[in-house]
């Protein structure tokens, strides 16, 4: 679908949606637990439907009204289980090491860039622990079972891995370590996993390359449990404001381990390491396109391989708009202060990038067009609504279906 944004500030209050990252740990511990948890989630998006259908698929099962949901742990482990992660790359990561330790033969799809983006660190990791799996690119089968030991991870490729480790090798009979081999990049999503599972009763203890996990640990439900506010996706309002909106987001947490809270001391920075909050870079970057000053972005080089080539889609929108960015191998260069004109938008398939572009456009002198704004759905499914009750003025094709 399109939609056109009219020229014009933003001003007025909204609710920041359900952590999508919190919502993802959450539901697979839920789903691990030895009873049933009631998880606020709000609306769901496509991710978190895709997270919820795969753990169907191992055997929990869900009823709720769209606010609150209550998980039921799986209580049997299907012989086969088909699990379509859809375009969630968390929902693979995590829960291809889960489906292993669980001894499940699962296989695996997804859609989108899903098939193209690199998992073959972690397969090699299950391989070497029992594990046979014949593809480290979907679509892929998957079987345990999963033996405990020494897991060796890079920690610059995707945090993502070692999360679907802590939450796998808890439920293996010996105790095991996961050993960073590089940096880890993106360790607040670590931080999130590790608050995620000690909400369930589940501790793995810091060493001094990555992680000790005991075996035979079990997942405890909480009995209740309400997920943060998200601050990934309260960046587009906070961005938005440095443009020149007025928006005050509510819901949101101070005392978080989401690395992206560090957006409210980035925004207007000329330089920025994005290495441990990549998913901020286009909110980031439309900021920037209105500013007099340059700003480089290092530290990005993952974001080739999302739903979109984002630094080149970043780069994109900017430019289509009158605005001045140059993608580099591992971020952009932003020249800001240039006039912001209408036009039309390649919003590359990519929830990011349609949604920082909605932000710029209400800068521009024109009327913005975004192709494939329907891309919201897949993390934030309200955000055209949000941005009409902020005042926003656009045009919007089937915004909420």
């Amino acid at each position: 679908m399109n939609a056109t944004i009219y020229p014009g500030k933003l001003r007025g209050a909204v609710q920041a949606p359900p952590s999508k990252s919190a919502a993802h740990r959450a539901l697979v511990a839920a789903a691990l637990a030895d009873g049933p948890t009631s998880l606020r989630l709000g609306r769901l998006n496509q991710d978190i439907e895709a997270t919820m259908r795969c753990l169907s698929a191992l055997g929990a099962s869900f009823d709720g009204d769209g606010e609150r949901w209550q998980v039921m742990p799986a209580s049997r482990v299907p012989a086969r289980a088909e699990l379509d992660c859809g375009e969630s790359g968390s929902t693979l990561r995590f829960l291809l090491p889960v489906a292993c330790a669980l001894g499940a033969r699962a296989r695996f799809t997804g859609r989108g860039r899903l098939p193209e983006r690199p998992n073959r660190a972690l397969t090699e990791a299950l391989r070497a622990h029992g594990a046979t799996i014949d593809s480290d690119l979907l679509p892929m089968a998957a079987e345990g079972p999963l033996t405990a030991g020494r897991f060796a991870l890079p920690g610059d490729v995707s945090s993502q891995y070692v999360t679907g480790l802590l939450f796998a090798l808890p439920l293996l009979d010996g105790d095991s370590a996961i050993a960073l081999t590089t940096r880890l990049e993106s360790a607040a999503y670590v931080d999130m996993t590790l608050r995620a599972l000690a909400a369930f009763g589940v501790i793995a203890e810091a060493t001094e390359s990555g992680w000790r996990v005991l075996g035979g640990q079990r997942y405890r439900t909480p009995g209740r449990l309400d997920v943060e506010g998200d601050w990934s996706a309260a960046a587009f309002w906070l961005a938005a404001n440095r443009i020149g909106s007025d928006v005050r987001v509510e819901g949101l947490s101070e005392d978080t381990a989401q690395g992206d809270r560090a957006v409210l001391s980035l925004l207007g920075r000329p330089r920025i390491d994005a290495s441990n909050v990549p998913d901020l870079v286009p909110a980031l970057a439309a900021a920037a396109a209105t500013l007099p000053q340059v700003t480089t972005v290092t530290g990005a080089a993952r974001l080739r391989l999302k739903e979109s080539d984002r630094l080149s889609a970043t780069a994109g929108f900017i430019n289509a708009l009158g605005g001045r960015a140059e993608a580099t191998a591992d971020g952009l260069i932003v020249e800001g202060g240039r006039p912001i004109r209408g036009g039309r938008v390649d919003g590359a398939g990519d929830h990011r990038i349609v949604m920082a572009a909605a932000v710029l456009a209400t800068a521009a002198d024109g009327p913005v067009t975004i192709a494939g704004a329907e891309a919201v759905a897949k993390s934030y499914p309200d955000f055209f609504r949000d941005f009409i009750r902020l005042g926003g003025r656009a045009d919007v094709e089937q915004p909420w279906q």
